[in-house]
């Protein structure tokens, strides 16, 4: 009959013990003054605001309840376009960035016309206002009449990634560049082609490296949908705008922009973990 050897697990020392004991106290105490002192400092933000001579008037315009509950069905079902833009948008934006990255990455002289093309173009549209840019897609290009009649909305998103696909493409191409040659030499020498190389050792490796600037760009995008109004779609800002007009109140602007925190805020929670996860890994020497 055979044993199976047990694996013996050695009791920590007192000195580990009382390390560990100390550890967790003070991860208490430093807990316990965060909180306090956060609490301090929102109490003394909160007095100087209300008792400043303008407060009452500021509260009425801004932080009524019962326009916010009248605005709030609208302005949620705004939001729902807010949402679907958002979507296809960020879509558009992957394909087309990586499309712009790979162009003006590369190198041969017969590509020459192509990077020269993409790289005016990604100066063009990180120097151009997306607002500038809504008026020129969303009124400049229905106007040539050669384009079928699509909604407002269509042509925001349009205009959305324009803008964008130039600022997430630059991410890119600098994590592209940041994988050291020696693994496209070693891929290139397992036999793989150029196309093989871009999309299975450089393109994960690059995106690996900027992954926390992606997603800020994607958090930056998701507040500019709201843009979309100055073409006419009823999204949430449009919506509070109309109640806003209705009820003489900037209620329903607050309300909005609470909605745009609420969706906004697990891409910037989840944006801060990968960040703090890269850090970790750089730190302990591991590959990024």
């Amino acid at each position: 009959m055979t044993t199976t050897p047990t694996t013996v697990v050695a009791a920590p020392s007192e000195i580990e013990v009382e390390r560990r004991l100390y550890r967790r106290q003070r991860g208490r105490r430093s807990v316990a003054v965060s909180i306090v002192s956060s609490l301090v400092v929102v109490a003394l933000v909160w007095v100087g605001v209300v008792n400043t001579p303008g407060w009452a008037a500021v509260q009425q315009s801004f932080f009524d309840p019962e326009t916010a509950v009248s605005a709030f069905p609208d302005i949620l079902l705004g939001l729902w376009l807010n949402v679907r833009i958002l979507f296809f948008a960020s879509i558009g934006v992957a394909v087309f960035a990586t499309l712009l990255a790979v162009v003006r990455g590369l190198r041969s002289p017969v590509a020459f016309p192509l990077r020269l093309l993409a790289t005016g173009y990604t100066d063009l549209f990180r120097g151009l206002p997306l607002i500038i840019v809504l008026y020129l897609v969303g009124y400049g290009v229905p106007g040539l009449g050669v384009f079928p009649r699509f909604p407002a909305e269509v042509w925001g998103t349009i205009a959305i990634i324009l803008t964008y696909s130039s600022y997430v493409a630059e991410v890119l191409r600098a994590g592209m560049e940041a994988v050291h040659p020696s693994q496209r030499l070693a891929a290139r020498s397992l036999g793989l082609s150029h196309a093989q190389t871009l999309r299975l050792v450089v393109l994960p490796q690059g995106l690996r490296k900027v992954t926390p600037a992606l997603m800020n760009d994607f958090v930056s995008m998701q507040k500019d949908v709201g843009l979309v109004s100055i073409l006419g779609a009823v999204d949430a800002v449009r919506a509070a705008n109309i109640a806003q007009a209705e009820s003489y109140d900037f209620t329903p602007y607050f309300v909005a922009g609470l909605l745009f925190v609420l969706i906004s805020l697990p891409l910037i929670r989840l944006t801060d973990a990968l960040a703090l996860r890269q850090q970790r890994r750089e730190q302990s020497g591991g590959a990024v």
